[in-house]
Order: structure tokens, then C-alpha cells, then sequence
């Protein structure tokens, strides 16, 4: 019997074998692979990590845009409510009242107009360039000049409670 004759009988051939192996090879690594993968517990956590902060995100993203829109629908209540309140209130007022409280808002306006052109022409022009400076620096450091303020407050305070002990 030659190599043919055998082979027609089912005795595989080398290179059939070596095919065998190759694909039997590459069961095994994927096998390996996925075992490898099940064991890694520190890639399955950060995975399962990476799902919740997932759904935390798009859960969030919900309660942000239903929060939203749930205060777009009040203010817009609020603003209703206000609206028909002052509607209510200058319907309710008199003719009179309401002329001379535009009178005396006219009046206002204008004392407070004619109080800022006068400071502004008598205030010497460094006394006004120091005050814009202070002012300056007052916006620029609010927190330690609030903290300050709020150590001194505490201080007087603890001073006038030590003097009616006393």
C-alpha cells in the first residue's frame, strides 16, 4: 500500500496534520485568552467602572435637562404670577396716586442727576483718580476685604459683650 491508498483510508497526511495542529493552536490561545480575560479581575473592574460612570453621566444629563426645563416652567409661573400682580395692583390704584408717583420718580431722577454733576464738578480731580484706585482695589480683593470686615464685626462684638460682663 503506497501513501495515496492510505490516505483514501483516513490516515491523515503531514500536511493535514500540521493544518490540524495550526487551528488546534489557535483554539487553545483563544481559549487562554478568554480565561486570561475572565481572571483579570482588575480589567473587569475598571470595565464595570467605566459602564456605571457611563449611566451615571447620561442619568445626570437626564436630571440636568429635567431640572431645567422644570425651572424654565416656573420662572415662567413665577413671571405669570408677577405680571398679573402688578396688573392687579395698577389697576387697583388710583389715577392720581400713580401720576404723582411718576412725578415724584421724575423728581428723584433728576435730584440724583443734578447730586452727580454737582460732586463731579466740586471733587478735585486726584481726590477722584484716588477714589477710582481704591475702588479698584476694593473689587479686586473682595475676599479679604469681606474677611476683614467679618473679623472686626467679631471682634466688636466680643468687645461689647466683655464690657456688659464687666
Amino acid at each position: 500500500m503506497n501513501d495515496e491508498s492510505q490516505n483514501k483510508m483516513g490516515t491523515p497526511t503531514p500536511e493535514e496534520l500540521r493544518e490540524q495542529v495550526e487551528r488546534t493552536r489557535d483554539e487553545l490561545g483563544q481559549t487562554v485568552e478568554a480565561l486570561a480575560a475572565k481572571a483579570d479581575i482588575k480589567a473587569q473592574a475598571k470595565e464595570k467602572t467605566a459602564a456605571v460612570k457611563e449611566q451615571a453621566s447620561e442619568k445626570a444629563a437626564v436630571v440636568r435637562e429635567q431640572a431645567a426645563e422644570k425651572a424654565a416652567a416656573a420662572s415662567g409661573q413665577i413671571r405669570e404670577k408677577t405680571e398679573q400682580a402688578a396688573q392687579l395692583v395698577k389697576d387697583r390704584t388710583p389715577d392720581a396716586v400713580l401720576e404723582k408717583t411718576a412725578q415724584a420718580a421724575a423728581q428723584v431722577r433728576e435730584s440724583a442727576a443734578q447730586a452727580r454733576r454737582y460732586a463731579a464738578e466740586k471733587t478735585p480731580d486726584p481726590l477722584l483718580e484716588k477714589a477710582d484706585r481704591a475702588a479698584t482695589a476694593a473689587r479686586a480683593n473682595r475676599t479679604p476685604l469681606i474677611a476683614g470686615g467679618a473679623v472686626l464685626v467679631a471682634f466688636l462684638l466680643i468687645r461689647r459683650s466683655r464690657g456688659r460682663n464687666r
